[in-house]
């Protein structure tokens, strides 16, 4: 079976809303596409967290023939104070701030930022000067960054 693009989109702010509740903040989607998908809410925070929601079905070949790597392209302008990387074959959620998406995008053409992490461990990235292996964000994993962000 097959899922169109709008429910891949769905199922990755689902996965992001499930487990945010999971570590007791609220979150509910906004009903237009306004560039925030979600907007949570921490008891431990005085003020929402909005949240972009970009999600991958799985990892598929870089450039269509390369290694194996999941990529989100974000717009330059994303007005949300996070964006939740999700990659739905893996259940992974990646939680980068516009800051740290700019810092750690390696590519940023005029239609946006994209991002990409190669999945299989033999590939060799063109650029050294910035993270391209799925390990090297082990950091911005939502469970490794929540207890920042929330307060949780």
């Amino acid at each position: 079976m097959s899922l169109a693009t709008a429910q891949i989109g769905k199922c990755g702010e689902l996965l992001v809303q499930y487990q945010l509740l999971l570590r007791g903040i609220e979150s509910a989607p906004l009903s237009t596409d306004t560039g925030i998908d979600l907007v949570s809410y921490s008891p431990a925070l005085p003020h929402p967290i909005t949240v972009q929601v970009k999600t991958n079905l799985r990892a598929k070949p870089g450039g269509g023939t390369g290694k194996f790597a999941l990529d989100w392209w974000v717009p330059h302008n994303c007005p949300a104070d996070y964006i939740a990387l999700v990659d739905l074959s893996s259940e992974s959620i990646w939680f980068l701030s516009p800051t740290d998406l700019i810092a750690h995008a390696q590519q940023q053409p005029t239609r946006g930022l994209h991002l990409y992490m190669y999945t299989d461990p033999s590939a060799r990235p063109r650029r050294s000067d910035r993270f391209a292996h799925q390990h090297e964000f082990e950091q911005f994993k939502l469970a490794n960054r929540a207890s920042v962000i929330f307060g949780v």
